[in-house]
């Protein structure tokens, strides 16, 4: 069974936005690469990043159907995964830095 996908041409206005999109997010990471804060911190709570993010939403619709499609859900998914994963590793590694330095204290105490 072969399943045909029928894709419709992406207006350019849509392929520009979808550039500026990538754009903000690559602001965002560089913010972080070479500004006080960290990459990740950037990418995530930094304005370029967030504005990209809503742009995504409000633009999704249009992107439906196209080859543009694949890369709003890619840029959602990226945003929303880092955020995940920054939140994991944030409540773990509170409890583990607390734990090694008990650790650390009790061998040399």
């Amino acid at each position: 069974m072969s399943a045909t996908m029928t894709t419709v041409e992406a207006q350019p206005s849509l392929v520009r936005i979808t550039h500026i999109v990538y754009g903000l997010h690559a602001l965002g990471l560089a913010l972080g690469a070479f500004g006080a804060a960290t990459v990740l911190g950037s990418f995530l709570f930094g304005w370029p990043s967030i504005i990209a993010v809503i742009i995504n939403y409000v633009k999704r619709g249009d992107a439906r159907g196209t080859w543009l499609e694949s890369h709003f859900r890619w840029q959602i998914r990226t945003f929303w995964f880092a955020l995940a994963w920054a939140i994991v590793v944030g409540l773990v590694s509170l409890p583990l830095s607390v734990i090694l330095v008990g650790i650390g204290t009790w061998i040399a105490g």
